[in-house]
C-alpha cells in the first residue's frame, strides 16, 4: 500500500500549510506534487512506481536489515537511503523492533516499512493539521524524526511511573508468605519485559542518532539556509537526553532485579533454616530412640516398668528444648 500526502490546499498563504494524505489507487500513478510517500509493505510493481518516478532504487526488505552501516545509510543518485530501527507494540507483551528506510529526495521523502510504528500515525495525523508540517521534504522527515524522539520519550515516561510503583512493590510487601513467592516469580518476569522495552528504546535511539549524524555531514547548502541544521542538532541532543535516561532506567531495573533475586534468596534461607531446625529438634530424641534401640543384655532400664513412658517423655523434652533455644535467640 502507498499512502501520498502533498501539500494541503485549505492554507496556501501559510508557511506551514500542513499535509493531505490519501491512499494510493492500483493503477494511479504518484501525483507530481507529492511530498511524503509512504509505501506501507510495497509489492515490487509498487516499487518501481515510485522509482520510475522519482528515479531512485526502493531497498527491499532484506536489504533493510541489513546490519552493515554502510549498507543502510548512503548516498546515492542525489538521495539519501538511511534506515533506523522504530520501536512498535510497546504497550503489548512482546514489544518488537522495525526496520523503517528514509529516503530523502530532491522532490519527496519515502519511507519504506513492514510494520506500523505508532509515531508514523501520530505524525501523520499532526501533520494534517494547520501548521502542523512544511512543504519541504526535509520538512516531513524532521517532523517524523521528532515525532520518532517523542514517542522514545514517551515509553520511558511510562516506563519510570511503571518502574516506580515497582519499586515500592517490591520493598513494601503486602500478603502473607505464600502470596509473596508468586509476588517475587511474577516481578522477575515483569522487571524482564520492562528491561526489554528500555532495551529496545535504546537501540531505536541510537539507530535515529546514526540518521541525524549522516543527514547533519550531508546537508545541503540549501537545507542549511533553511534552519534544518539547528533542527537536527536539537534533535540530537535530545535522543542523547533519552538514551541518558534510558541508562538511568535500566541501572534502576537492574537494581530492583538484584533486590529481588536477594529477596528470593532470603525466602529459600528461610525454608532451609526451617529444616535445619527441625533436623536438630528431631536430633536428641532420634538419639534416645537409637540408644534404647541396641539389642543388649545388660540394659537395666529393659526391665525398668516405667522405662518407656521415661525415654518417650526424654524424646518430648530433649525435643522442646531446642526449640526454646531457638526462639530465646531469636532464629526463628
Amino acid at each position: 500500500m502507498i499512502l501520498v500526502y502533498t501539500a494541503s490546499t485549505r492554507d496556501k498563504g501559510g508557511d506551514r500549510p500542513g499535509l493531505e494524505g490519501r491512499a494510493l489507487g492500483a493503477g494511479e500513478s504518484v501525483p507530481k506534487d507529492a511530498l511524503w510517500i509512504d509505501m506501507i509493505e510495497p509489492t515490487r510493481e509498487e516499487d518501481r512506481k515510485v522509482e520510475a518516478h522519482l528515479g531512485i532504487e526502493i531497498p527491499t526488505r532484506e536489504e533493510m536489515s541489513d546490519i552493515e552501516p554502510s549498507e543502510i545509510i548512503y548516498a546515492e543518485s542525489n538521495a539519501r537511503y538511511m534506515t533506523a530501527r522504530i520501536l512498535c507494540s510497546s504497550d503489548s507483551d512482546l514489544p518488537r523492533l522495525a526496520n523503517v528506510s528514509f529516503i530523502l529526495a530532491e522532490r519527496a521523502l519515502v519511507t519504506v516499512r513492514y510494520d506500523e510504528p505508532r509515531s508514523f500515525t501520530m505524525f501523520a495525523a499532526r501533520s494534517m493539521k494547520p501548521g502542523g508540517c512544511g512543504v519541504q521534504p526535509e520538512s516531513v522527515l524532521d517532523g517524523l524524526i521528532e515525532t520518532i524522539i517523542d514517542r522514545a520519550a514517551e515509553i520511558l515516561a511510562t516506563l519510570g511511573g511503571d518502574i516506580e510503583k515497582l519499586s515500592r512493590s517490591v520493598f513494601e510487601p503486602e500478603g502473607g508468605k505464600n502470596a509473596r513467592g508468586e509476588f517475587l516469580r511474577t516481578m522477575i518476569r515483569t522487571l524482564g519485559r520492562k528491561g526489554d522495552i528500555i532495551s529496545n528504546v535504546r537501540e531505536s535511539m541510537v539507530s535515529v542518532e546514526r540518521v541525524l549524524l549522516f543527514l547533519s555531514a550531508t546537508m545541503a547548502r540549501p537545507q542549511k539556509s533553511a534552519g534544518f541544521q539547528a533542527e537536527w542538532r536539537t534533535a540530537l541532543r535530545d535522543v542523547q537526553s533519552i538514551e541518558e535516561h534510558a541508562t538511568f532506567l535500566a541501572s534502576k531495573i537492574q537494581f530492583l532485579l538484584d533486590a529481588t533475586l536477594g529477596l528470593v534468596s532470603l525466602e529459600q534461607n528461610d525454608i532451609i533454616k526451617l529444616f535445619s531446625v527441625m533436623a536438630v529438634v528431631l536430633m536428641p530424641p532420634t538419639l534416645i530412640a537409637s540408644i534404647y534401640g541396641m539389642n543388649f543384655k545388660n540394659m537395666p532400664e529393659l526391665d525398668w516398668a516405667f522405662g518407656y513412658p521415661a525415654a518417650i517423655g526424654l524424646m518430648i523434652v530433649f525435643a522442646i528444648l531446642p526449640f526454646i533455644f531457638f526462639r530465646w535467640k531469636r532464629w526463628l
